[in-house]
């Protein structure tokens, strides 16, 4: 379903190994590993400057390097998604790699917006689920808001895995920071917390490039989350149940025009 402000919700049986990532540890159980995020924007749309056609090989150098949990990915084409989904099995076989892509609106067609390659453009998650048989759902759209002078309409989409958590990424507004702040308030206030009443409170993760330099926190309501940044404009900011243990800018070759962020978090 496309359009301003739609939304869509998929429901997937995920059938998964053996522990719930992230859950917290029961008395004299160790404490789980933290849940890794890394967030690329791989340029690959194939019709902006910075495009190089190097940057889903390299990417896929950076699952296998360093074994992320999530992935979140902006500016992408949709068989990005698949290529790095394939690559993320592979690092952790028996688990199941969820995938998930919202495309763009194209204001001028009224459909979704297109990579030069002709497959639907716009950004993707990744997300490593392990734990007993769960439902997991996914659900993205567009904004509300968007810059009306822009052909390019921005989108969210999450992935809510019950008893393990919710991640979601996004690419906001680089034209108007005013609508990048209000795309960025809709998903806290609004998308982020519809989808826990709806499937139920998880621990969420969010990260993505938000084009608001050193704005982004402004954006989100209350002291209740974490955040750590590239130095620029791209986020990872997660609810206060996780505490931050690292942050690592990655050097992506120049394949790209963003470093790779990869950030570790902990439950409380």
């Amino acid at each position: 379903m496309r359009g301003r402000g739609a939304r869509r919700i998929a429901a997937v049986l995920a059938c998964v190994a053996a522990a719930v990532l992230g859950a917290t540890p029961a008395p004299g159980e160790a404490a789980r590993p933290p849940l890794r995020v890394l967030q690329l924007n791989l340029c690959d749309s194939g019709f902006a400057s910075c495009f190089t056609g190097r940057a889903v090989p390299v990417a896929a150098g950076e699952l296998r390097a360093h074994r992320p949990d999530v992935v979140t990915l902006n500016e992408i084409c949709a068989g990005d998604v698949e290529a790095l989904g394939a690559v993320l099995a592979w690092v952790f076989p028996g688990d199941t790699i969820v995938r998930a892509f919202e495309p763009a609106g194209d204001r001028r067609s009224g459909g979704p917006f297109a990579c030069v390659n002709g497959e639907e453009y716009g950004i993707g998650l990744l997300a490593r689920v392990t734990g007993p048989r769960r439902a997991t759902v996914i659900d993205g759209g567009l904004y509300p808001d968007q810059d009306v002078n822009d052909p390019e309409e921005r989108a969210w989409v999450c992935v809510h895995a019950r008893g393990a958590y919710q991640a979601c990424t996004t690419h906001l507004a680089n034209t108007v920071p005013a609508v990048a702040f209000a795309q960025c308030r809709y998903l806290f206030g609004t998308a982020i917390p519809g989808l826990h009443a709806r499937a139920g409170y998880e621990p969420t993760v969010a990260a993505g490039d938000f084009n608001l330099a050193d704005h982004a926190q402004g954006c989100v309501p209350g002291d209740g989350y974490v955040r750590a940044d590239d130095g620029s404009v791209q986020y990872v900011i997660a609810t206060a149940d996780h505490a931050l243990t690292g942050t690592d800018a990655l050097d992506l070759r120049q394949a790209t025009d963003h470093p790779g962020l990869l950030v570790s978090l902990a439950r409380r």
